[in-house]
């Protein structure tokens, strides 16, 4: 792979996998892990792709991945960081605020729906791909995790 086309693609998706990794880990350093390990695989992968659709695509499910290893390993279930920090977005009303805490709160299954269809755009059949499982599975993710967030929308602005 040429450097031109590495630097383009890092460019072109960096926030997109920072973004997913953050919603994924919920927090910036393990976020960073996981987007260097994400563009590490990718520089290291040697098919080729259709486009950059499918790069991105292709990008997601590795970053989905590997905030999932990381939540799996050793070293993350045994040791307790001093201090746990959090990237504070900007909010332009406090309702977007409370949005924003409240889906962090989903279980991360719901999270990864809800951060792909409304923040990244993806249809429900892209998002199947993205998460090799099947349309009526995301859809119901979706269902519940929208219901999730009107209860527990309803009872925080009660």
């Amino acid at each position: 792979m040429e450097d031109k086309e590495y630097d383009r693609i890092v460019h072109l998706y960096l926030d997109s996998i920072y973004r997913i990794a953050l919603s994924c880990c919920k927090n910036p350093y393990d976020a960073e892990d996981v987007v260097q390990n994400t563009f590490l695989k990718y520089l290291n992968y040697e098919k080729e792709f259709k486009d950059d659709e499918h790069i991105r695509k292709w990008l997601i499910r590795v970053a989905i991945n590997e905030s999932n290893s990381m939540w799996r390993s050793f070293w993350r279930k045994n040791v307790t960081s001093l201090e746990e920090t959090t990237a504070e977005p900007a909010f332009s009303t406090p309702e977007r605020s409370e949005l924003f805490y409240t889906v962090q709160k989903l279980p991360l299954k719901y999270r990864e729906v809800i951060h792909l269809y409304y923040y990244e755009e993806y249809s429900i059949r892209e998002i199947s791909e993205i998460l090799q499982i099947s349309e009526t599975s995301i859809q119901t993710r979706l269902m519940r995790a929208r219901s999730k967030l009107k209860q527990q929308l309803k009872e925080a602005w009660k």
